[in-house]
């Protein structure tokens, strides 16, 4: 398999309220911030996911269905919801680069093994590493309670497989707060070469918490985004270990 990178060694908010339909805030191009603290969302455990689907075009086409029977199926994107694993072959990545308010700068990923942990610094967790696109997706704990302590978080994704699919992927960073709407950032832009986007900046900005959306990609992988936003991390390559499929 491939080998990507592991680790060797204050702007007002302008937000959307929130759809009351489907109780989430979309963070766009126009609308690209939100503030955690006047949501009253800053406390308890942020709960980060990552999801994608593949789209159906990259796997061959499916039996034709006439559309006089189900006209339609002529609406329906070109997407599918669940696949098994025979049909993934894009293995995409939950990251956070993290700056805590003593200086201490690092990473949690699942390449590595630096899943963090959500009780002691740097008070984020990753639950584990999502090889195939369940539904579930890959799932990441930053501990708010502990917000004062945390200076910035850089939530990124990135292809491990060494395959430049963003363009085959319909990938989705959800925010699950303790309280309020969900915030959804989609990362829908076609970079069909990038390997790694900078997806959301969480800040402590005078002692609120600002979302900021980012989605940046770039066509290296953690360390060029290290470079981009100024962490000073020293980078190495990395592997995963072979998984069981």
């Amino acid at each position: 398999m491939g080998f990507f990178d592991g680790l060797l060694g204050g702007r007002a908010a302008d937000f959307d309220s929130g759809n009351a339909g489907t109780n989430a805030i979309e963070l766009t191009r126009r609308h690209p911030t939100v503030s955690l603290t006047k949501q009253g969302a800053a406390t308890g455990n942020l709960r980060v996911n990552l999801t994608w689907r593949m789209r159906t075009s990259d796997f061959g086409s499916g039996p034709r269905t006439s559309l006089l029977r189900h006209p339609f199926r002529a609406l329906k994107p070109p997407e599918i919801q669940g696949h098994g694993q025979s049909m993934v072959n894009v293995d995409l990545d939950l990251g956070c680069l993290y700056e805590l308010a003593d200086g201490t700068k690092g990473v949690v990923q699942p390449l590595g093994g630096y899943l963090g942990d959500v009780n002691a610094p740097p008070y984020i967790k990753l639950s584990g590493d999502d090889r195939f696109g369940s539904g579930s997706g890959e799932t990441m704990y930053v501990n708010l309670d502990h917000r004062e302590e945390i200076r910035r978080l850089l939530v990124f994704v990135y292809i491990y497989d060494q395959t430049p699919a963003f363009d085959r992927t319909h990938a989705v960073v959800t925010l699950y707060p303790g309280n309020g709407p969900r915030i959804e950032i989609g990362l829908d832009e076609r970079h069909p070469q990038a390997r790694s986007c900078a997806v959301v900046l969480l800040e402590n900005v005078k002692d609120e918490l600002i979302v900021r959306r980012e989605v940046k990609f770039v066509y290296g992988f953690q360390g060029e985004l290290d470079r981009l936003y100024g962490w000073g991390l020293q980078w190495g390559r990395g592997y995963k270990a072979k998984a069981d499929r």
